[in-house]
């Protein structure tokens, strides 16, 4: 801890705003965080920063507060510009500069990004905004259409610059980094530092104050991390061991696949638990919807995809489930930094198949942490939790009172038939389950699957496709020769190597329109004057037409399948016979009519 940052133990100590200190109060903030108190002071005085710390750590009060401090509120032009990876994330940003703002009448804030009506955007813009928040695609789209000018831009922000880096927007933001004054503030902030983050903040930060919170891992002390080695349980059998003996208030869970939300949500919704997907298939307005009940307290899990949940915070998520195991320590580390945020405890649970133990020690690699292993909850364990409930319940329909007239029938009942009451209340309670046995059988041990078994396999890892993208070579037009993988399909888009296009700028594009994460995007081929690239399988039809007027490089995308599925072509009108074919049949028939009247 530095000199300075020993020195704060209030938001008052760091010369903000009555207006903003109150703002802060309000929300409950008492003492700020080790990064808050470092950078605050810094971005204060118009210095460039570059701040480097784990998740979860408090940045966006550390950015959003001394910049709202120096906002000229008549002034009309965009004065704060701040980048995100995700749509999720800019809206959040967006609501904690309004939410810090609360004092600060007439102060305006704008998300932008893809997925939502250019018109809304642009009339936003035109009556002036003090701050704009976006994803990198957008942003730069609104610039290059004019509608979004950043002549009086006073200071940007990159938040979870390495996040925007995996995502393929590296260009992206170069771009919209040369096109800002060369005056105005600059802040960058990221989890991690690779080399192409401080090449940035190199080029583009001006003797910047470098803040690092050290951490003696890459995830928070206040997250305890457990995996369970999938043995011969089935998966979703033992999730609901786990669901059941663990305790728990909020709860995300993440699978690869957009498919996947939806189906392991239906299965844990017929299991009585109040569950849904959270994928980008959904509306934007669903979304936040959705978000909004697992804060109030109406859903209580969430079985979402990585790049659904980016951005995620909510205070309820106690626990955060690795259902399907994720690629690289980053994603993991994103992942559990839903939970345990602010300072509470939290859980992380990560589900590991045998073959994917090198992918375990990776991971712990990557965070510099040992995962511990998990005993899943026994039979027993669970009966004792089931038979516990149950006596809760009754405590608490007795506490409810109001049961006169039920003892008025049973103890009629009793008087006629001469039963004893602790068989009517056994009777009674068998009604009350139904069908639904009340205690769990021990299940007879199943034989782990063979790897021969074709549901039993997985898909081996994908390499660095950005780095195999990078290297596309530019020939003549012609059709790939790479064959679609069983999960994907081709299209085609129109904008190549004539338009100067980039891997990462494509790769971005569909990320921000359409929510596809870079590692699901497959093969991409960069030929003159278009494009060809595997997407997943089923592409929704709302996405489908965002993507084909997104623009990439001045060029409008005009997305396309290569290989139209049936329902995508025209039906073919059945072809008419040939008129000779036609008259030869119609001889063959009076042939056959004569002979049969010869043999009559």
């Amino acid at each position: 801890m530095s000199k300075a940052e020993s020195a704060v133990s209030s938001f008052r100590d760091l010369n903000l705003p009555e207006s903003l200190i109150a703002a802060v109060e309000g929300v409950g903030y008492e003492t700020p965080s080790p990064i808050q108190a470092s950078t605050i002071p810094h971005l204060l005085e118009g210095s460039d920063l570059l701040g480097h710390a784990p998740t979860g750590t408090g940045k966006t009060a550390a950015f959003a507060l001394p910049l709202l401090s120096r906002v000229k509120m008549k002034a009309k032009p965009v004065q704060i510009l701040v980048l995100t990876p995700t749509r999720e994330l800019a809206i959040q940003v967006a609501e904690a500069f309004q939410r810090y703002a609360s004092h600060m009448k007439g102060f305006h804030v704008l998300p932008v990004y893809g997925g939502q009506a250019y018109s809304g955007q642009i009339k936003s813009l035109r009556r002036g905004v003090h701050a704009v928040v976006g994803t990198p695609g957008r942003v730069m789209d609104h610039m290059r259409k004019g509608t979004l000018k950043l002549d009086g831009l006073q200071a940007m922000v990159l938040d979870e610059a390495d996040e925007m880096l995996r995502m393929g927007f590296l260009e992206d933001v170069n771009w919209i980094l040369e096109q800002t004054p060369e005056n105005r503030q600059m802040a960058l902030f990221s989890a991690t530092m690779p080399k192409e983050v401080k090449n940035i903040a190199r080029r583009h930060l001006n003797s910047p104050h470098e803040i690092k919170i050290e951490a003696k891992t890459a995830t928070a002390d206040t997250i305890r991390q457990r995996y369970w080695l999938v043995s011969h349980l089935h998966k979703l059998d033992a999730l609901t061991r786990i669901l059941e003996v663990e305790p728990f208030d909020a709860l995300l869970m993440f699978v690869r696949t957009k498919i996947a939300t939806a189906e392991l949500a239906e299965k844990l919704e017929a299991r009585g638990y109040a569950a849904a997907a959270l994928n980008g298939d959904m509306a934007q307005k669903d979304r936040e919807q959705m978000i909004d009940h697992l804060k109030k307290g109406a859903l209580d899990i969430l079985v979402a995809t990585d790049v659904a949940a980016r951005g995620l915070d909510v205070n309820r998520i106690s626990h955060v489930v690795n259902y399907d195991i994720p690629y690289d320590a980053e994603a993991y580390i994103h992942r559990i930094g839903r939970t345990g945020r602010a300072g509470r405890q939290g859980d992380a649970i990560l589900f590991v198949s045998p073959r994917e133990r090198r992918m375990l020690g990776a991971i712990e690699k990557g965070t510099r942490q040992k995962i511990e292993a998990m005993e899943l909850p026994t039979t027993e364990m669970v009966n004792n939790k089931r038979i516990a409930d149950f006596k809760q319940k009754i405590s608490d329909t007795l506490a409810q009172g109001d049961l006169k007239f039920m003892q008025g029938i049973l103890e009629q009942y009793q008087s006629e038939h001469d039963i004893p009451a602790i068989e009517m209340a056994a009777a009674l309670a068998r009604m009350t389950m139904g069908e639904k046995s009340l205690l769990l059988s021990e299940k007879p041990a199943k034989k782990p699957r063979s790897s021969k078994d074709p549901s039993s396999r997985e898909r081996p890892l994908r390499s660095d496709r950005r780095g195999s993208r990078a290297g596309a070579r530019k020939t003549a037009d012609r059709k790939s020769s790479k064959p679609v993988p069983p999960d994907m399909e081709r299209f085609r888009i129109e904008v190549g190597h004539d338009h100067e296009v980039k891997p990462g700028n494509i790769v971005g594009a569909f990320a921000n329109e359409a929510g596809i994460d870079a590692e699901h995007i497959g093969h991409v081929d960069i030929q003159s004057d278009h494009s060809l690239v595997d997407l997943p399988l089923g592409m929704p039809r709302d996405i489908f037409r965002d993507l084909k007027k997104a623009w990439v490089c001045g060029q409008k995308l005009n997305i396309s399948r290569l290989n139209p599925t049936k329902s995508d072509r025209k039906p073919q009108r059945k072809k008419k016979p040939a008129q000779g074919k036609k008259k030869a049949e119609r001889a063959k028939k009076t042939t056959r009519k004569k002979r049969v009247k010869t043999e009559e």
